[in-house]
């Protein structure tokens, strides 16, 4: 069911993405009177087509992408033959420059308008809940990845690039992955000690299969919804209690019992818990992955941020923003050899897995098809021929020089354009199961 629902929610972000940039082509093209043959959701082979005026809408097969076909234009039909002939009025090389320019760039406008929106009124609907930095009082859980640059558990991070923090995301925010030669200030049994953040951090976190998290915050905690059928359950764990001592070793936060846990996986352990302010001792089996099975629910206070309409507008405005300014940087650690593309570009199954994941939660839902559509603007951008970047370009020089580039050209571009496509796509499906099998 988790793949079911992990597929459902890629394809329906990824129609929706396309369907809106590929109409952005449409009402451009159609509004300075060009003429357009096809627009469709989805590549051939078609499952579904009408026909309405001139145009033929339809839904492809291969629900990766789209296309809209506009006469007159070499596009990736690579249709040729109707090129021969003189333009028509109704043709997009009929047309002047700037009318062309902005019907290719209709479609990354839209896509950057959508992922305004989408941030808009999820700021609106949802507002912004996060963990105060204050909140880590105790100090930080150390995973595996952050053991390895240097910090411990215990220690306190104070600043981040010499500066103070109000979030605890921040401490591990993809704006300081993305960044270069970036420390922690953090205090270790008294001592103030510098941590150098590696600029390769975000790679090695991003290849790390078995344990992906970074730091925690060291938490007090109490049992929340007990799992039917495990341990805890059979136990007589019930939510509200307070674990207290793991076979007499005694218990104050939540790390510390996943750690007993762990040392007596498979094993009868005698639990000391605090129920209604009265001491009890029970008796369980703990699983053979050391588990419980129940869901903790850690005594930190988060705080919530509340917009009005006017508000949530510029706040959707940067949150959106920022995700291009995060392209930007991650392309500029790739090109400086920092991150690797292997680990930098996923596909469609990576899409769906890490991103969307298996659980339909509308609001992350929306949290990533607006992130998607901020993403997918970006990438169309780059002036990449067979992207609308590529066609940007051209005409862009076309309206500087006043030389339009010859069909040919265009033609040739067009192929290598799609070659290089083509590739990537491979490259990403490819590098997808190599990750899952290796």
């Amino acid at each position: 069911m988790e793949i079911l629902i992990m597929i459902g929610q890629l394809l329906l972000g990824l129609s929706i993405l396309v369907g809106l940039h590929e109409l952005g082509h449409l009402l451009a093209a159609k509004y300075f009177g060009m003429r357009v043959e096809k627009y469709s959701i989805g590549f051939p082979p078609k499952v579904y087509g009408v026909q309405i005026g001139e145009t033929e809408y339809s839904l492809g097969a291969i629900p990766l992408g789209g296309f809209v076909k506009i006469s007159g234009m070499i596009d990736e039909s690579l249709d040729t033959e109707k090129m021969k002939g003189p333009p028509e009025p109704w043709e997009f090389r009929a047309k002047p420059p700037g009318q062309r320019l902005v019907v290719m760039m209709g479609g990354i406008l839209v896509n950057l308008l959508t992922g305004i929106v989408i941030y808009s009124l999820m700021v609106y609907a949802y507002g912004e809940t996060y963990l105060p930095s204050r909140e880590a009082r105790f100090g930080i859980v150390a995973h595996p990845m952050a053991q390895a640059i240097g910090l411990r558990t215990g220690d306190r991070i104070l600043q981040i690039n010499g500066k103070s923090f109000e979030r605890f995301t921040d401490v591990i925010s993809p704006d300081l992955l993305l960044g270069s030669n970036g420390n922690y200030t953090v205090e270790r049994g008294g001592k103030v000690l510098n941590i150098a953040i590696p600029n390769d951090l975000i790679e090695k976190l991003s290849a790390e299969k078995t344990n992906k998290l970074f730091v925690s915050p060291i938490a007090p905690f109490k049992v929340g919804r007990v799992q039917s059928g495990m341990p805890a359950e059979k136990a007589g764990v019930k939510a509200g209690d307070k674990i207290t001592s793991v076979s007499g070793t005694p218990i104050a936060f939540f790390h510390e019992l996943q750690d007993q846990l762990l040392l007596h996986k498979g094993q009868d352990i005698k639990i000391g818990i605090e129920r209604n302010d009265l001491p009890l001792t029970l008796e369980a089996k703990i699983t053979d992955d050391g588990k419980l099975g129940f869901q903790p629910e850690l005594m930190l206070k988060e705080d919530k941020l509340h917009y009005n309409l006017a508000q949530s507008v510029p706040k959707g405005f940067t949150m959106a923003f920022d995700v291009i300014w995060l392209n930007v940087k991650g392309f500029g650690k790739i090109f400086k050899g920092e991150v690797s593309a292997s680990n930098a570009v996923s596909g469609p199954i990576s899409m769906g897995k890490d991103l969307y994941g298996g659980v339909w939660d509308w609001q992350n839902f929306w949290r990533i098809t607006g992130m998607l559509s901020m993403v997918l603007a970006f990438m169309n951008f780059l002036p990449i021929p067979a992207l609308d970047g590529g066609h940007v370009l051209f005409l862009l020089v076309e309206i500087v020089s006043g030389r339009k580039p010859s069909d040919k050209f265009l033609e040739s571009a067009q192929k290598v354009g799609m070659f290089l496509l083509l590739g990537l796509m491979a490259f990403a499906i490819f590098n997808d199961f190599f990750k899952i099998l290796f």
